[in-house]
């Protein structure tokens, strides 16, 4: 075996390295690349999302558009860029050969003059921000000048380069394309990449500065209105977009729009188009069926619209996409951690959204629930202002165009914001480990060879044994959030900790999603799912659920509610699913229960 392996990443090496020699047709894989043109040219692999082109002309000339980061928002635009352009027509055979829109070009094909921006090339300290901007768009007017002048008149370009501010540019170019007869698209990714970053980091007072009033953002949006023919603007999160409104108010959200749901991001015959192409080139004895099954609870399941819920498939994140390939080309074998390590940017961005929360707790709780519970029931909202990030709604909302949560269904007319996937359900149990290690004086150490104990030899009793013994004496904590539900985040946060099982409190069991009972019933289910990837000899596997009772409980009490349990595990156990993701191990149902903050019963169940 060891020596199929060796071959293996040999030939994937190989292949690597000398592909374009032995085929000169073959796409490589765009790892990070968001050039249109570089695609192209240099034949890397496109997933081909030119139908959608017709579809953002039919809404209106003027759209504004959201996805979470790594989406594929800035080739999208790329891709529009191209295709609109003017300076580009006589590429249009090389550039968009073999794509649907090739065979089916609209009138607007390259009848503009475009001027392309991304705001997240604007960086700095709050002080740093204003002439940082007039900076960026000084380099790229004067770049805009320089490209077009042949449209204008001679010394166009340096007429431009005449003024100073970006507001004097772009004031003088809208006047000269006017003049001249000339269509302009305005292009803008990223357009509040810099206003969020000073919302998470200065707070709401420095963010309006720039957003409301005088401020100097507001006032570049005020120029784009009413003076290009087309604008389509790309970003996270609508909270900009409203705190800008009076300043530009004529675009066309399209964000949750149910026929647009499938623009960005990768469907899963999208995926298995790509692993059908890569797989025989890598070396791996996997089938495709088998890497969608490996990829699926990792990187799939955003849904961006109510209505496509029972329509549409599923999304797959892009670059996590592109991740696991790209290992699997480099190593001849899939990644050996699933997780994207870019993901822990939103990481990063959740803590910082997290921290505005300097009145009350309610944006931690929000967190904390939607970790422990694995959704959420509320309503996307299009727009609100920062302002009123202090509403419950909103803050979720926020959450949801980040790609914390999507939507997975509907419930009393209110839309169920689910976790998508183990990705970002690792980045919410790290945020609550991170909460209780400040407090907690849990030897994590100890803690991991217990794990180890448990994974390889079934004796899970020490590992439950010690949780329950640092929340019993963790008084600084619970006493932030008493009872059932930290009770709950707190086994969560800790038994995320191991890398070799994938922790799952809403895994589909006997009978659908496995909902937890309310407070007095469970504290939860937990399954703790091997991860064969990682470690493959893991030998043992576990369904654990969490009783609670109120610290004056009678014992009469506490045992009906042990009954009731064991009827409840048994039921779990059961489930033909639990069967699929344990398989090869041996699965253990254990109860863990609680009086108050003390371990009351710690035993497990016969299947």
């Amino acid at each position: 075996m060891a020596l199929r392996l060796s071959f293996r990443n040999f030939a994937a090496k190989f292949y690597k390295n000398h592909i374009q020699t032995l085929m000169p047709d073959f796409k490589l894989l765009p790892m990070g690349i968001a050039d249109f043109r570089r695609i192209r040219r240099e034949n890397y692999y496109y997933v081909d999302k030119t139908a959608w082109i017709p579809k953002f002309e039919q809404v209106s000339s003027f759209l504004f558009f959201c996805r979470p980061r790594r989406f594929g928002k800035t080739l999208m635009l790329s891709v529009l860029e191209s295709y609109y352009d003017c300076k580009q027509t006589g590429d249009w055979d090389w550039l968009f050969g073999g794509l649907w829109i090739h065979e089916h070009p609209t009138a607007e094909r390259g009848q503009f003059q475009v001027i392309r921006l991304d705001f997240s090339q604007v960086t700095g300290t709050i002080d740093e921000l204003k002439p940082m901007l007039d900076s960026y768009m000084d380099i790229m007017l004067n770049s805009f000048a320089r490209k077009y002048e042949d449209m204008y008149f001679n010394g166009f370009r340096k007429e431009v380069e005449k003024y100073m501010t970006a507001k004097e540019k772009l004031t003088y170019i809208l006047k000269a394309a006017k003049d001249y007869g000339n269509r302009l698209y305005l292009i803008l990714d990223e357009y509040d990449n810099f206003t969020n970053t000073v919302l998470a980091q200065h707070g709401e007072a420095v963010y309006r500065t720039l957003t409301h009033a005088d401020g100097f953002y507001r006032h570049l949006f005020k120029l784009f209105k009413g003076n290009f023919d087309r604008i389509l603007m790309m970003g996270v999160s609508p909270v900009t977009m409203d705190d800008l409104t009076s300043g530009y108010n004529i675009a066309t959200n399209i964000t949750t729009r149910y026929n647009f749901n499938l623009v960005l991001g990768f469907s899963e015959p999208e995926v298995r188009a790509m692993l059908d192409y890569y797989r025989p080139l890598s070396g791996t004895e996997l089938t495709t069926d088998e890497m969608l099954d490996q990829m699926r609870p990792w990187y799939d399941n955003y849904c961006f619209a109510e209505k496509a819920l029972k329509t549409d498939p599923k999304m797959f994140n892009s670059n996590m996409v592109t991740y696991y390939i790209g290992t699997l080309l480099d190593e001849g074998t899939p990644p050996d951690s699933m997780e994207d390590p870019n993901a822990k940017t939103d990481y990063t961005k959740l803590r910082q959204l997290i921290r505005l929360d300097t009145i009350d707790s309610y944006r931690r709780g929000i967190v904390h629930r939607i970790a422990q519970d694995g959704y959420i029931y509320s309503k996307v909202k299009d727009y609100f202002p920062a302002i009123e990030l202090i509403k419950k709604e909103n803050f979720i909302s926020l959450l949801y165009y980040y790609g914390m949560i999507t939507m997975t269904g509907t419930y009393h007319g209110e839309q169920r914001l689910g976790i998508p996937n183990n990705n970002v359900r690792r980045q919410y149990y790290d945020f609550l480990l991170d909460e209780y290690q400040r407090t907690a004086d849990l030897d994590t150490w100890e803690l991991k060879e217990a794990f180890k104990g448990a994974a390889y030899e079934g004796e899970w009793r020490t590992l439950l044994q010690h949780i329950a013994d640092c929340y019993r004496e963790d008084s600084a904590v619970r006493s932030a959030i008493e009872g059932e539900r930290h009770l709950q985040g707190y086994f969560l946060a800790y038994l995320n900790m191991y890398q070799g099982y994938l922790t799952a409190p809403e895994v589909e069991l006997n009978h659908g999603y496995c909902e937890r009972l309310r407070v007095g019933a469970s504290a939860g289910i937990f399954f703790l799912m091997p991860d064969k990837l990682r470690q493959p000899d893991i030998a043992h596997s576990y369904i654990i659920e969490l009783k609670y009772l109120k610290a004056d409980a009678t014992d009469e009490e506490a045992k009906g509610q042990w009954q009731e349990a064991e009827t409840q595990i048994r039921q779990y156990g059961q489930g033909s699913r639990v069967a699929l993701l344990s398989r090869d191990t041996q699965l253990h149902l254990v109860i863990v229960q609680f009086r108050g903050p003390r371990l009351l019963r710690l035993d497990d169940v016969e299947r």
